[in-house]
């Protein structure tokens, strides 16, 4: 099994494909390298790919801590240089879509472009600051493991079928309860705003539903030339429900960039 590795740390990651610019997927909030897993076969026979479990989750080590946003983008910036990753587009889904627009601030040289699918909130509205830290507490309480399992329930929503809500569910649910709240608490921590700010990188954000803490007339303040796409028909896991739809505009971005 290929794994990156640096001070003790393990992560765990698959790399394929061949052609041009390179697609680093990063997923999300407790899930593994394979909610990417039909925009890595779509994309392969076109271009490198690569799809990793970020520290905590799926085959990955679970350290301790650093589980904030800006150590997580941190842990790509050396993957890429351990793995030998130039220049890719990095394509992030919810907490991966954070991590993505982090690591363009911070890390200007790494991304050539940054797909966000269906991002964390960036610029939070005041109620959805309350409702992260509202989770982040709920999860240090007695009955924190019924909090994550209906959190999750609810990031799947009505429209994904049987199959899908099981695996999504069994994935995210296995990760250590402890690492589920570090990365919640991180998310709370995280200045969003200023990180979009700084990001110099062509950015398509790619939304499941209108509005909310990623709508247009929110980001498009901070960074004028945010690209959006909406899909139809899914929920938050809209890679996995609707690929033909996401793998189409990241496609079309591609070329444009």
């Amino acid at each position: 099994m290929p794994y990156a590795e640096r001070d003790g740390l393990r992560l765990y990651y698959e790399r394929d494909g061949r052609g041009g610019v390179e697609l680093l997927f990063v997923p999300g909030w407790c899930c593994d390298h394979t909610f990417f897993a039909p925009q890595f076969d779509y994309f392969r026979p076109t271009h490198p790919v690569t799809t990793l479990a970020l520290r905590g989750c799926g085959r990955s080590d679970s350290p301790s801590d650093g589980y904030d946003i800006p150590s997580l983008a941190d842990d790509i910036t050396w993957f890429c240089a351990e793995v030998g990753i130039e220049r890719p587009v990095v394509v992030g889904h919810s907490l991966g879509g954070m991590i993505a627009i982090e690591l363009g601030a911070r890390h200007p040289s790494i991304p050539s472009a940054l797909v966000a699918v269906d991002p964390g909130p960036v610029h939070p509205t005041d109620e959805t600051a309350l409702l992260y830290a509202d989770l982040a507490k709920q999860l240090k309480g007695p009955a924190a493991e019924d909090v994550r399992r209906a959190s999750v329930l609810q990031r799947v929503g009505p429209t994904a079928d049987d199959e899908l809500r099981k695996k999504i569910v069994d994935t995210m649910c296995s990760v250590p309860l402890p690492v589920a709240r570090a990365v919640i608490e991180g998310v709370t921590k995280w200045d969003g705003v200023s990180a979009l700010m700084m990001c110099n990188s062509p950015l398509l954000v790619l939304q499941s539903a209108p509005g909310g803490s990623n709508d247009p007339s929110r980001l498009q303040t901070l960074k004028p030339d945010v690209q959006y796409g909406m899909t139809v028909g899914a929920g938050h896991f809209h890679q996995l429900e609707v690929p033909e739809q996401v793998n189409s505009m990241i496609e079309r971005f591609l070329t444009a960039i």
